[in-house]
């Protein structure tokens, strides 16, 4: 961690020139070709599904979920995302001020973590952890590149997603409402979707006579079209059932109950997510094979 002379925590682009480029002109190039490459035809998403693998990997997909977003009226993003390295239950609110990017550094929006804390729901994620976490970080080259060009009118909010039940994440869902009910609040739920192969412990679908890569889009596409219908309990009934391990399912959770919630106290809001964008990082042909696979998704608001 690096702390400035004024004494701000600036979390580390510990990630940067291994999992993304390091070098600012190289990911800006990458970020603009991915961006202008995504074709989409949804605006002004209230909250978008991105992966979090490394970019070569995963930005073209996930560059579909941030064209989505509208930054002349984003004043605040909040994402949320998994804990990959360590057991954590609840959610945690990153401690850091400030988050390096190769780009430019996104800056905290304390009032907002001020008020989060209120509800004494969140415990305080120590920037040592933070800095071993990948999935926040992997959105914040994305944030910075979508947002460049209003850079001084946004700040982000970083929550990690430990253990959280259904009941739980209602919770949760009640404190966040608020913010998705503000009309310059965008959510960014970050997510990498089925993990296949013996190194993953998770082998579905390879005793099917299918492709074991079309088994594996056929899992994701289910979760999917459950995740479009907005549904929390469906969804959850849908990992229970099928045990996909799609990284993200509690931050997803979390998110899914938000919008239940915001629909139930404003009917009239009128709420669509839709997935823009599908990958995997290989075709499973062989059970030996492994792949992850990638989704990009955004919700907007209006009937």
């Amino acid at each position: 961690v690096s702390t400035q002379s004024t004494g701000t925590i600036r979390r580390r682009a510990t990630h940067a020139g291994s999992w993304y480029s390091g070098s600012r002109s190289q990911l800006d190039n990458e970020l603009a070709s991915w961006l202008h490459d995504a074709n989409i035809q949804v605006s002004s998403a209230k909250g978008v599904i991105s992966p979090h693998a490394g970019l070569t990997y995963c930005g073209a997909t996930g560059a579909h979920g941030f064209k989505s977003i509208n930054p002349a009226i984003t004043r605040r993003i909040i994402v949320l995302g998994p804990s990959h390295q360590k057991y954590l239950s609840g959610c945690a609110i990153s401690k850091c001020e400030k988050f390096e990017t190769p780009l430019y550094d996104l800056i905290t929006d304390q009032e907002t973590v001020t008020q989060l804390y209120k509800s004494e729901l969140f415990t305080e994620f120590p920037v040592s952890d933070d800095e071993k976490e990948h999935s926040l970080e992997m959105q914040y080259p994305f944030i910075a590149k979508v947002m460049e060009e209003f850079r001084e009118n946004f700040k982000i909010v970083s929550i990690i997603v430990g253990d959280v039940s259904l009941d739980h994440a209602r919770k949760y869902a009640r404190v966040l409402q608020p913010l998705l009910a503000d009309p310059g609040t965008v959510f960014v739920v970050s997510s990498d979707f089925c993990h296949w192969g013996s190194r993953f412990g998770y082998c579905h679908g390879a005793e099917l006579e299918k492709p074991i890569w079309k088994s594996i889009t056929d899992l994701d596409r289910e979760g999917m079209r459950i995740i479009e219908e907005l549904n929390s309990s469906k969804f959850q009934d849908y990992l229970t059932r099928t045990q996909n391990t799609i990284c993200g399912r509690r931050p997803i959770v979390i998110f899914l109950c938000t919008v239940e919630l915001h629909l139930q106290i404003c009917p009239e809001t009128g709420a669509k997510f839709k997935f823009l964008d599908y990958s995997q990082s290989s075709k499973v042909v062989r059970r030996n094979d492994s792949s992850v696979s990638y989704a990009s998704g955004a919700l907007t608001f209006g009937s």
